[in-house]
């Protein structure tokens, strides 16, 4: 019988996890290849055949998602598989309507073929839309349970932009591996607030192997999703943040919907800086999706290292570029911390913006007077670095999760925020982990 030919489209994460779990070594199936998005220079490279598996020795090509319908032609191909996220609903089915009609299935795949199981207790912290407060929350549970004599790991949601031979398997357990592993500046902003708090993380690309090295070494796992994905594992319970600035986003994003139908626990995170009757609106869309998980109120209060720096200045604020960009946000910490502490004007970089931050500015024309952290490679790192320079202000707020001074060398003065989930209701994490910590 002929195999069924398939094609994965995806942003470098939940695709390759999808082959790995699914497609890797059955036999029924032919990936004649991936499609990628969202990501810059992801596309015209190969799935490694060290990581393909047997079928696939001369691995498998990673092409444009603009190529997709020639690409179903070309092969002749059976079905397509989505597999990325933080994509519109609507957006989703317009992509499904783009494979229909070029004669292929439109395939959308859940855990129960995806989910890897662990020997070890695993909690999984995920959320509804990218820059929701993921990461602060897995914080705070690794905390908790750090505070009960638990052992922990981290595992991050890959992010695998370089070689994905040499990225198999990352374990980062000091800021020199940062370098060691050739991170970009989002994989610091994911793995350093962690590794500062003394916590192992763990990434890459295969994600069964990765989960194995981290059941050698932890009593208890942290899946750290990605943007709104699914869990990569089989969880023992699920943790999904929710944004009330984005009210309504929560049932209109895949897969984030799904996170919330799923979840054990909600948390509707950032309730001081959201206006009321949004956080109200989103407590009812949480109780008609889910009214089995319990709720976690919280707030993202913000701590800047020096406020005279901003007082009374023309500010640029930088904030994380992931939350800006496809996660749709229209300001962070950055920008709360710049109106709380006097700042006489946000600076609009747009002008100043070179390179490929000029044109992540001409990708997302909704992002405003703020400036997102890319630095997908060195140079979007250098374009980053000359934009930053280049504008017109007194200072510069860093709103990023890492100390981006470590990576980028500011001319202007400069001053970073941080922030911390802070539990403000009744229901408490150290409650609803009891489980885990006795």
């Amino acid at each position: 019988m002929d195999k069924i030919k398939i094609i994965i489209m995806g942003a470098a994460g939940r695709d390759f996890h999808n082959f790995n779990t699914y497609y890797r070594d059955n036999e029924l199936y032919q990936v004649v290849a991936f499609t990628a998005t969202q990501i810059p220079n992801i596309e015209g490279r190969i799935y490694p055949a060290e990581l393909a598996g047997s079928l696939y020795p001369a691995g498998i090509p990673i092409h444009d998602e603009s190529e997709l319908e020639s690409l179903i032609q070309e092969h002749n191909v059976n079905e397509v598989v989505f597999s990325y996220s933080d994509i519109r609903h609507e957006d989703v089915m317009h992509l499904g309507s783009v494979v229909n009609s070029a004669g292929a299935d439109f395939k959308m795949m859940g855990l129960k073929r995806t989910a890897v199981v662990s020997s070890k207790p695993v909690i999984g912290i995920c959320a509804v839309r990218t820059g929701c407060g993921k990461s602060q929350t897995t914080r705070k549970v690794s905390e908790i349970l750090k505070n009960a004599g638990k052992k922990i790991a981290v595992i991050r949601h890959p992010m695998p932009y370089g070689d994905l031979s040499a990225q198999a398997v990352q374990r980062f357990e000091c800021i020199e591996d940062l370098k060691k592993h050739d991170c970009t500046i989002e994989e610091m902003e994911e793995y350093e607030p962690h590794i500062n708090r003394d916590t192992i993380v763990y990434a890459g690309v295969d994600y069964e192997a990765i989960i194995r090295e981290a059941e050698k070494e932890a009593d208890v796992i942290l899946w750290d999703g990605g943007n709104n994905d699914m869990p990569f594992y089989q969880t023992d319970l699920l943790l999904v943040v929710t944004d009330p600035h984005r009210t309504g986003h929560e049932t209109q994003y895949y897969p984030g919907e799904t996170n919330l139908r799923l979840a054990d626990v909600i948390v509707i995170n950032k309730i001081r800086t959201a206006e009321p009757e949004n956080v109200e609106k989103l407590r009812q869309n949480i109780a008609k999706v889910n009214s089995r998980a319990k709720v976690v109120d919280a707030a993202s209060p913000v701590t800047v290292e020096d406020p005279d720096v901003i007082a009374g200045k023309r500010v640029l604020v930088v904030e994380d570029g992931p939350t800006l960009t496809h996660g749709e946000m229209k300001f962070g910490a950055g920008v709360v911390a710049a109106k709380e502490c006097g700042a006489s004007e946000l600076v609009d970089p747009r002008p100043f913006a070179r390179g490929t931050i000029a044109e992540t500015f001409q990708h997302y024309p909704d992002i405003g007077t703020l400036l997102p952290a890319m630095g997908y490679g060195d140079e979007q790192i250098r374009d980053l670095e000359e934009t930053i320079n280049q504008t017109n202000c007194e200072a510069v707020v860093i709103g990023t999760p890492i100390d981006l001074r470590r990576v980028v060398d500011i001319k202007h003065p400069t001053t970073r925020v941080t922030y911390d989930l802070e539990e403000i209701g009744e229901n408490k994490l150290v409650n609803l982990l009891a489980e885990f910590i006795g």
